[in-house]
């Protein structure tokens, strides 16, 4: 799992924060996301992907890397 997050389009809602702490946290300066773990171990991940699909403006991105199936 990979994460990605938009800082531009981030409103600092902070529910990334709340859901899973290990792996973001808010800015002090302007309350916007920060990734604190792009591959977040598995004991977080479920926690992130959560936190992925609150985030009232979209600003993270979840990617699974594909499987090559040889």
């Amino acid at each position: 799992m990979l994460l990605r997050v938009d800082r531009e389009r981030c409103i600092g809602a902070g529910m990334c924060a709340l859901t899973a702490p290990e792996v973001f946290d808010q800015d002090p300066d302007d309350g916007r996301v920060l990734l604190l773990h792009a591959e977040p171990p598995t004991a977080h991940r479920a926690a992130a992907q959560t936190a992925a699909g609150v985030c009232p403006s979209g600003a993270i991105t979840l990617h699974e890397p594909e499987s090559s199936g040889s």
